[in-house]
């Protein structure tokens, strides 16, 4: 038992500082399933809407891909599970990727693991402790959207149900990345390896449910977040399938245990490649650097967008059928002037949310300049000629031009499938890539509030996350609470021009980018009088 001693005084200290992420994630995962209950319950108000609605979805195979199966259409808690159950799912499982990996590899990598494990901790406490913190979280989530989906009216099995199939997905991906923090000697790269076997759990779904009865409909059942979907909320539950999930994280939490003992602290069990000597021409400049630093993730995260705006503009055109299942949505379309401006509507949603994904691109790269920091790379960098504003601009040129790359290529994929579907690629491209950058003054206003905290607080640069999320919950549920308009106002994405399908108002984007670069310029003073380190 000796190896698991200080595991009580590792999980308070973890709380201790993650107390606001953790709340953070909780809020999340609950806050978007209650709105999504909320709105379903405002806009569907007889079974027979909500027949005719599921009718629509389960002839689309789109829908289904993205969403998930739909099990029950005959309640408002049926529908909020297939709309939102599948999402929720892979939120948790990324809030179990990030919390296990950083208290496990990012710890060994920034040597305050070796500090710790010097006093009378055990060599199996650090890893139980984060896995303890990642399994209380998502058990907490999973309870808080029961006890919310029970107020709102839905049944209490299925509100159990769809409560726990979220958090036995969490609990599955906490194993995932604790065998990912003992491969390799870097938390970016373990973090990777977690998020790209979520992706491919993601796919094996929608792969598996984009054809129900078909010979690859097993493929949903090789998937952690197809288990959770599989559970059935509201729809005669199957309780058993919470296990696989449950059995799946105990499993490789073992593996992750037995791989702790191979390996020694701070090493990883994938050595790292060595590089050459002398470093080539291209990496003269600290914006060289930067690009050899951020070249990875900004590839990855445009793949992910381009794909996530085919997905959109694959669904455009069928989204004109849903209109017929809702006497409330008809009308509201009829007031936006018909289906053609439902379509448009759609879009701006979409790349709403394109927006807010591409702000979270922005904070990451940004903030990779504290990463250096902490990690003793920027003292090193900064006493050679390197100036100060060099260091730091360079991050911040990665975080506005790659947020734009990623709200292009959104736009790429969107017009590229919508185009095919009304024969237009040419034009539909053209329109929706305008659309999609009509998000990026937004989009760096939360990375130039990063900058400003690495600027004056560095050591509070994690809080532009929560910034983020507020914008995010003001976005979503702040109409449904009927929120007035100067606290919508707070959010810059309130501002943003509604395209396709709206006049541009100049003054809007001119004071969003100014406040960036307002905020981003007072960033960078901060850093130039502020001690390293």
């Amino acid at each position: 038992m000796t190896a698991y001693v200080g595991v009580p005084t590792l999980i308070k200290l973890i709380g201790r500082r993650d107390r606001i992420r953790l709340a953070v994630w909780v809020y999340v995962i609950a806050a978007f399933i209650t709105a999504t209950a909320y709105s379903f319950r405002g806009l569907y108000h007889t079974v027979s809407e909500r027949e005719a609605f599921g009718a629509s979805i389960r002839a689309n195979a789109t829908l289904l891909a993205l969403d998930g199966p739909l099990f029950d259409s005959s309640s408002t808690g049926g529908l909020t599970a297939w709309r939102f159950g599948g999402i929720a799912a892979v939120i948790a499982a990324m809030a179990s990727v990030f919390t296990v990996i950083r208290h496990t590899r990012a710890e060994e990598e920034s040597g305050r693991l070796e500090l710790v494990g010097a006093g009378v901790v055990g060599r199996f406490a650090p890893i139980t402790a984060a896995l303890a913190v990642a399994v209380g979280l998502n058990i907490v989530a999973g309870a808080l959207v029961a006890v919310l989906m029970v107020v709102l009216g839905t049944t209490a099995a299925g509100s159990i149900a769809l409560g726990a199939g979220i958090a036995a997905a969490g609990i599955a991906f906490a194993g995932v990345a604790a065998i990912c923090a003992q491969l390799t000697e870097g938390s970016r790269t373990a973090t990777g390896a977690a998020m790209s076997t979520l992706g491919v759990a993601f796919v094996l779904r929608a792969a598996g449910d984009s054809s129900p009865g078909s010979g690859r409909s097993f493929l949903s059942w090789l998937s952690p977040i197809g288990w959770s979907q599989q559970v059935r909320p509201y729809a005669d539950e199957r309780w058993w399938v919470l296990a696989l999930g449950v059995g799946f994280g105990l499993l490789t939490a073992s593996v992750a245990y037995a791989l702790v003992g191979r390996r020694d602290v701070g090493a990883g069990l994938w050595p790292p490649r060595l590089g050459p000597a002398i470093a080539p021409p291209s990496l003269r400049t600290p914006y060289a650097l930067a690009w050899r630093q951020q070249r990875g993730s900004l590839i990855g995260w445009s793949v992910g967008m381009a794909l996530l705006g085919l997905v959109y503009g694959s669904s455009a055109k069928s989204v004109g059928s849903l209109v017929n299942t809702s006497s409330q949505l008809r009308d509201i379309v009829d007031r936006l002037g018909g289906t053609h401006n439902l379509i448009n509507a759609y879009f701006t949603a979409t790349f709403g949310i394109c927006g807010l994904i591409a702000a979270a691109y922005a904070i990451q790269a940004t903030l990779r300049a504290r990463s250096e920091e902490t990690a003793l790379r920027a003292e090193l960098l900064l006493s050679t000629p390197v100036r100060r504003f060099g260091f730091a601009g360079s991050h911040l040129l990665f975080a506005a031009v790659g947020s734009a790359v990623l709200l292009a290529a959104t736009g790429v994929g969107a017009g590229l499938a919508y185009g095919v579907a009304v024969h237009d690629i040419g034009g539909q491209i053209a329109t929706l890539i305008g659309a999609a950058l009509a998000q990026w003054p937004a989009a760096v206003v939360p990375a130039a509030i990063a900058a400003v905290l690495f600027g004056f607080v560095p050591r509070a640069t994690t809080a532009a996350w929560g910034v983020l999320a507020g914008f995010v919950l003001l976005g979503q549920i702040g109409p449904l609470l009927r929120l007035g308009q100067p606290v919508m106002d707070i959010s810059p994405f309130t501002h943003t021009p509604k395209l396709p399908g709206s006049t541009v108002t100049a003054l809007p984007l001119v004071v969003l980018s100014a406040v960036a670069i307002a905020l981003t310029g007072a960033g960078l003073a901060g850093f130039r009088r502020r001690d390293v380190g």
